[in-house]
């Protein structure tokens, strides 16, 4: 329902039919905030560009919709000042400044942007007072703002992919790694040189300092990074940070405490497949699936594989648990965006991602593969283990596109989770859940005083009839994309949460009791709930497609 919703802007990336190059194939991010501070998710969406000019000689720009809160979005772009053009590739959202607005970072190849946002009228282009203006074209892509050393100020982490000059980069054919199944295609990422990852310090007063090298998050060298996720995986307060590499180990960077981190992706055993072969990590996601109160780790990976499903062991390790949990049923699909969500309110955390070839060219050689693919929906059943629910779970998610980014929130606020995806060369879909809102939930938003004003890195466990489900504030992840700061937790039946414990990241811990189900519920650090909005009216299901329970 994205065109019915007013998502009618149409998202370039190179070429339709072919892909001469690389840059043309990793697609756009979504990032979902509340700019306006209304109660109501708007959205960003990212454009790239075409490497041939633009007859009208105005190319696209990314766009901000403002939610209307009556199921439609208008376009704000020009007034918010966001109507940039070039190669965007993601984004993420956060209040640097601690000023109480929602602030977007965006990551471009070429030089990312830093916008402030200037109290819900307008975005601020700062990159360079903030001191993030690249000294040298980067190839950007995920971002993520995190309180590393839990000072209060939120930090930022961007990953860097290619270092990419079309000058230097062989034409499709030409070589070893510019072919795929015997026809030419477009060259990497490997034989191309990687790009390195960054770390910016958030100094206060609006300025950032590289500390890439002080951190140590530069100890791994060149890497095909993408996405980025944050989470502390080993439960000890101090927030670390996985990275989805492609065509090479992917990273996890275990907080040392002390500024600096170390990078334990292989000993982990979160960095490649069972067997040790390194894969094609895209998009990334941690959610706790299990209930077991760790962070466990999803991962998508390139066609002809599976992807990864990290479960915690509870020591520092993970075990690859794809083929015991049922997700390592299909091998047709090459994935990017993907989540941990709770579609149907049963307090379990199901799995959505998003599929679609790199080579347009791959359907006229090879008809049993597809450059356009439909998107997947995995049941938690419980036992940590999923079932395939995407052919009963509506139409929408058997649409086939080029998909890429993907982020999760409840745009209605009808108290079920909604998905924003972005296609490539194509307007973006809004897949509305039409199913979770029979059942019971509780939305809490957390704002920070002494820890940083989004609550980042905050740890929160809910406790409902006996079961227990825990969740963490995180900016960033899935692939390039931002979902809903706002936590999400379903309830089945219960009519209440009868404990909400909060982990802040300034150490301060704090438990709320019996908070009545079907809330939004807002919780100021140290002041406990200072709002409680009920869920909107729920809308008649549309004839077409949404996302619905089995």
């Amino acid at each position: 329902m994205g065109t019915n919703a007013g998502l009618t802007d149409k998202f370039y990336c190179g070429g339709e039919t072919r892909k001469d190059y690389i840059l043309e194939t990793l697609g756009n991010g979504v990032a979902l905030l509340d700019f306006d501070q209304d109660g109501d998710q708007d959205v960003f969406f990212l454009t790239g560009s075409r490497l041939e000019r633009w007859a009208d000689g105005n190319p696209p720009t990314n766009r901000l919709y403002r939610n209307e809160g009556n199921g439609k979005f208008v376009d704000v772009t020009q007034g918010a000042g966001l109507n940039r053009s070039g190669w965007g590739q993601g984004a993420c959202v956060g209040d640097y400044d601690n000023d109480g607005w929602d602030d977007l970072f965006v990551t471009y190849f070429g030089s990312s942007v830093l916008y402030r946002n200037r109290e819900g009228r307008r975005f601020e282009e700062v990159t360079e007072k903030a001191g993030l203006l690249a000294r040298s074209p980067r190839w950007a892509t995920g971002c993520a703002f995190v309180d590393y050393d839990r000072d209060g100020r939120l930090d930022l982490f961007i990953a860097n992919y290619v270092d990419f000059q079309i000058a230097e980069t062989p034409k499709p054919g030409d070589g070893k790694y510019c072919q795929w199944r015997g026809i030419p295609v477009m060259c990497g990422p490997r034989g191309l040189k990687g790009g390195v990852n960054q770390l910016f310090h958030n100094e206060g007063g609006g300025r950032f300092r590289d500390v890439y090298l002080a951190s140590r998050i530069s100890d791994p060298g060149e890497r095909y990074s993408l996405s980025v996720t944050t989470l502390d995986y080993d439960r000890d307060g101090w927030p670390d940070m996985y990275v989805a590499v492609d065509s090479q180990p992917s990273l996890l960077f275990h907080n040392l405490k002390d500024g600096s981190f170390q990078e334990t992706g292989l000993a982990a055993g979160a960095a490649v497949r069972e067997d040790g072969r390194e894969q094609a990590g895209m998009g990334s996601a941690a959610g706790d699936f299990d209930g077991d109160g760790y962070q466990d780790l999803l991962k998508t990976n390139f066609i002809s594989d599976v992807p990864n499903l990290y479960r915690n062991n509870r020591d520092g390790t993970f075990s690859d648990w794809v083929y015991s949990a049922g997700l390592g049923i299909h091998k047709k699909y090459l994935g990017w965006g993907a989540a941990f969500f709770d579609y149907d309110n049963d307090a379990l955390l199901d799995v959505v991602m998003v599929n679609g070839h790199v080579y347009p060219e791959v359907e006229s050689k090879f008809p049993e593969e597809s450059y356009k693919q439909s998107r997947l929906l995995f049941r938690n059943v419980g036992n940590a283990r999923f079932a395939d629910v995407s052919l009963q779970a509506g139409s929408a998610l058997a649409e086939r596109h080029a998909s890429r980014g993907l982020a999760i929130g409840d745009f209605d606020n009808d108290g079920d989770l909604d998905l924003f995806i972005t296609n490539m060369n194509a307007a973006p879909s809004l897949l509305r859940n039409d199913g979770g809102n029979a059942s019971n939930f509780i939305s809490l938003r957390l704002v920070g005083t002494r820890s940083n004003r989004n609550g980042i890195g905050a740890v929160v466990k809910v406790t409902a009839g006996g079961h227990v489900q825990s969740a963490e504030v995180r900016s960033g992840s899935s692939f390039m994309s931002q979902s809903d700061l706002r936590l999400h937790f379903g309830l089945r039946r219960w009519t209440q949460a009868d404990t909400i414990e909060i982990a802040w990241p300034s150490g301060l811990a704090e438990t709320l009791h019996n908070l009545p189900a079907n809330h939004f519920v807002t919780v100021i650090e140290g002041q406990g709930v200072t709002g409680n909005r009920p869920r909107a009216a729920q809308p008649v299901p549309p004839a077409s497609s949404g996302v619905a329970s089995p």
